[in-house]
């Protein structure tokens, strides 16, 4: 099926699902067809009748997300209906509300801890460490102090030892968060966490002014731990669908090294991560 094929199915379902009394509609008794009529939807939408019946036979109509937005406001669509109805019209689906997401679950933390002995973190959209495994803390030397990051890689002393290569990371994790940050142009965090680092961090500062940028989902660390030696991870970053702005950062030990093998043997000397 093509997108417009994909659209005119789709809206159909979802007025189908739909009784007047779903929209505050009176009830004209019984209907030959299950759900909302076309006409109905366009008035909840406030568009012509001909148009969202154009629109949900797949004609080559031009359509705006305003419009996207009252007509699926029409069929009381949920997030994830929404951004599939903007997609479908060949439009970027909305930004995810402004209000702050869930703090990750129990179910999310399990994920964590089934990771275990490799280390994972959760961050969320302000690099700050929303869930962490005991590996994690271990490994990259993490205290209960340490709620962010980006602030702990340019101000934690015990944090910055772990990284064995730290001033070849530091431009590209810099680069990272400027990027992440031009996502959200209008969230004031941000601008706030690089005004304190800046005060906080001359390195910081100097690298920030450097105005770099990029983007990766994946990279490698090269961890120096004081009992396990050095440890080299890749590690992959992935966003989390349910928790907007969070990702969840997994590593595992590089093929060809004896990381691994150190990594057992870490675990099991301490109970931490054992």
């Amino acid at each position: 099926m093509d997108r417009r094929e994909q659209l005119r199915d789709f809206l159909r379902t979802r007025r189908a699902r739909l009784s007047p009394g779903d929209v505050g509609l009176p009830d004209a008794g019984r209907r030959r067809t299950p759900g909302l009529r076309r006409e109905e939807v366009a008035v909840l939408a406030g568009v012509g009748v001909s148009w969202y019946t154009w629109l949900e036979q797949g004609r080559d109509i031009r359509v705006s997300a305003q419009v996207l937005d009252a007509i699926g406001w029409a069929l009381r669509l949920d997030a994830h209906e929404r951004a599939y109805l903007h997609r479908l019209a060949g439009l970027n689906p909305p930004a995810p509300e402004a209000a702050s997401p869930a703090a990750p679950g129990a179910e999310l933390h399990r994920v964590l801890d089934a990771w275990l002995p490799r280390p994972a973190y959760i961050l969320d959209r302000h690099w700050g460490l929303a869930a962490t495994n005991a590996a994690a803390r271990e490994i990259f030397g993490l205290g209960p102090e340490d709620h962010n990051c980006l602030v702990a890689f340019f101000t934690s002393r015990r944090y910055r030892a772990a990284f064995t290569h730290w001033e070849e990371a530091a431009p590209g994790i810099v680069a990272r968060f400027r990027a992440d940050a031009a996502r959200h142009p209008d969230d004031p965090v941000f601008p706030r966490l690089v005004n304190e680092l800046v005060s906080l961090s001359a390195e910081f500062a100097r690298l920030w002014a450097r105005h770099e940028v990029t983007e990766a989902a994946q990279g490698r660390k090269t961890i120096t731990h004081p009992r396990g030696g050095e440890l080299i991870f890749e590690y992959t970053a992935l966003p989390l669908s349910d928790h907007p702005g969070h990702r969840v950062v997994l590593h595992n030990p590089l093929p060809g090294t004896d990381t691994s093998e150190r990594l057992e043997a870490l675990a099991e000397e301490s109970r931490l991560i054992g």
